[in-house]
């Protein structure tokens, strides 16, 4: 049993209270109790919460960076994190023994991090390790669970992000002939093929049936093993989607994040991480037009706050994280009140073993990068 599904078990649920308040009425709690504990409270919220949840977001971030500000601020004893499950888990990782990371709402978990549990992930490397021998690095996605990253760790290996993917690949592959890329194939394979990797010597391992996908002619020139994994809401952007902006608006840059699928990340004009997205719309020519594949709530945000630009999302239906979502200000006025009352709920605590292990990956990651 995972130590997410440990704590789903006897996680404590929101009082009706909230559910019950206005908004008017909890943003008056927040904000109360924002300004009470000061100092001694921490809000970092990623780029794609709500709008309701990310008005009082001390930072705003991907997951590393929040992350990493967290363990900066060593005055926070509380570190409210308004992201999913395993950006708490690396905030918890990487922030001092004294200080308590909280989720506001333990529902709010990641598809693609549950892609790999350590189990899987093990025996896949048994699997692996048996044909290859020796010549296998792991490397794992920061949107990865902490045991992932402590496996990771415990075997030489490094977390990437997709602002440092390329960097951290090609180091791998000057220590080792493969690597191991967990849990998303996309990112893996837009960071293998940018590095001059053919899509012939890649291969996807599939979890299920313990073996490796595709035509298993060639398998001795393989470099790159990619977990079977996806991000939800980028594989929503689809080859359809670019064939349309293409043929009725040819002007349109396509913007799109490398979660997306190979061929629509080939098809784009653009791909890059949440932070290149949002400094290329920053720099954007007056009266450009733009299409962004990611998620919904940044794209919202980039709209309004860009009204000099012609900005849609590839997916006309827009692409929300919906776990990403779960955080509101019903859990989030609860959470608050909760450390108020000095009887916090939804304590993310990685365990010692696993969260030494898991920082040897991140930090192998921070040294190169």
């Amino acid at each position: 049993m995972s130590v997410l599904e440990s704590f789903l078990q006897q996680r404590p649920v929101i009082p009706e209270f909230y559910k019950q308040q206005s908004d008017e009425e909890l943003i008056e709690l927040i904000e109360r109790v924002k300004k009470e504990m000061g100092s001694r409270l921490y809000l970092p919220g990623h780029h794609y919460q709500k709008d309701e949840v990310i008005q009082f977001a001390d930072d705003t971030g991907d997951s590393l960076k929040l992350a990493q500000l967290s363990a900066d601020n060593g005055k926070a004893d509380y570190i409210v994190f308004c992201g999913v499950h395993f950006m708490a888990e690396t905030a918890d990782i990487l922030t001092s023994s004294h200080q308590r990371v909280i989720l506001p709402d333990m529902r709010a978990g990641c598809s693609m991090a549950d892609m790999a549990d350590y189990s899987q992930t093990e025996e896949a490397w048994r699997v692996l390790t048996s044909q290859y021998g020796d010549t296998i690095i792991p490397l794992t996605y920061v949107n990865s669970t902490a045991e992932i990253k402590a496996f990771v760790g415990r075997h030489g290996g490094a977390c990437v992000t997709s602002s440092n993917a390329k960097q951290i690949v090609k180091w791998a592959l000057e220590q080792k002939k493969r690597i191991l890329f967990l849990p998303d194939q996309h990112l893996g394979r837009n960071t293998a093929f940018d590095l001059g990797i053919p899509l012939k010597q890649m291969r996807v391992y599939n979890p299920g049936t313990k073996m490796l996908e595709g035509d298993q002619k060639g398998l001795d020139e393989v470099r790159v093993l990619l977990w079977k994994g996806h991000c939800s809401v980028h594989e929503n952007f689809r080859m359809e989607h670019v064939r349309k902006l293409r043929e009725e608006e040819p002007d349109r840059n396509i913007l799109v994040h490398p979660e997306c699928t190979w061929d629509v990340v080939q098809a784009s004009d653009y791909a890059g991480s949440t932070s290149y997205i949002i400094e290329k719309i920053r720099t954007a020519p007056n009266g450009s037009k733009w299409a962004i594949g990611t998620e919904m709530n940044l794209v919202k945000r980039l709209i309004n706050a860009n009204p000099h630009l012609d900005i849609v999302s590839v997916n006309p239906l827009m692409c929300p994280c919906l776990t990403m979502n779960r955080i509101d200000l019903p859990h989030l006025a609860w959470a608050l009140e909760c450390v108020a009352e000095n009887k916090p709920v939804n304590t993310i605590n990685v365990p010692a073993d696993v969260a030494g292990d898991g920082k040897l990956a991140l930090e192998r990651m921070l040294a190169l990068v």
